[in-house]
């Protein structure tokens, strides 16, 4: 081999190093970063336990990064993999093969998203059923939630019509559950479209003008979770927040008769 070629192969192969050196150093960084999102302490995310609903979805939703995770590291490898290890020489004077069809290929790539989406919309669907289902027999409150542009009306119908609490922007309202007890949500809007939405407890759904929707789940954990509209519905949308409050069921009962005898 003259002299000159084994010089360009030698300063291909330096050439090619940084670029391997850099992959490997991805490919051990990138599991370190989602092992650290993935703490004990953030529970994959959303805590466990805070609902019914966090129950029934934690695992959708873990599954569902899973899933897209692995599709999008095996894609990720095979952009990568040629583009490293099947690099042409630069002084080789052949031209790579060109390939104008492959049926197994193209089979594959049409089937395999196919069964993901179809693996994805079952367990949604299922999963979707058992937090939308109606139990009234389970039933032991009833709250009525009104999207206002822009903050909350709740209503407590176990106090009675009269008890009610009404926010604004500048003074968001505190939504009272009990703990361990099933309650029922009427869902209105007096103007335009809004978003019940409480993050923590993995819920939300649509306040829509003339339409009642409905919602029924468990809360089982104490503390204090927050809470907001998450469609844009004008001005002061950023500021249609709410806090809610899990008690006692003992502590539920005195702050309706409260909000009952306040009336």
């Amino acid at each position: 081999m003259p002299r000159s070629e084994q010089i360009q192969t030698i300063l291909t192969h330096m050439s090619r190093r940084p670029v391997i050196s850099r992959l490997r150093a991805l490919l051990l960084v990138a599991p370190i970063l989602l092992l650290t999102g993935c703490s004990k302490n953030t529970d994959w995310g959303f805590p466990e336990g805070v609902t019914s609903v966090n129950d029934q979805s934690l695992s959708l939703w873990q599954g569902a990064w899973i899933a897209a995770g692995v599709v999008g590291v095996f894609t990720l490898i095979l952009i990568l993999w040629p583009a490293v290890f099947h690099r042409a020489k630069k002084t080789g004077p052949e031209f790579p093969k060109q390939t104008q069809y492959n049926v197994p290929v193209e089979v594959a790539y049409t089937i395999i998203p196919f069964v993901i989406v179809a693996v994805l919309f079952y367990f949604t669907a299922r999963d979707e059923s058992t937090i939308t289902a109606k139990e009234p027999s389970k039933v032991m409150h009833t709250i009525d939630v009104t999207g206002i542009q822009w903050s909350w009306q709740f209503g407590y119908k176990d106090g009675g019509e009269k008890a009610v609490v009404t926010g604004t922007p500048a003074n968001p309202p505190t939504l009272v559950l009990p703990q361990g007890e099933r309650v029922a949500f009427s869902i209105y809007s007096n103007d335009v479209v809004h978003g019940f939405w409480i993050p923590a407890f993995m819920i939300q759904i649509q306040n829509l003008p003339g339409v009642t929707n409905h919602l029924e789940f468990t809360a089982n954990k104490l503390g204090e979770y927050p809470g907001r509209c998450n469609i844009l519905c004008g001005r002061n949308h950023s500021q249609m927040v709410f806090k809610v409050k899990v008690v006692t069921p003992a502590e539920y009962k005195t702050y309706v008769e409260t909000l009952k005898a306040g009336a």
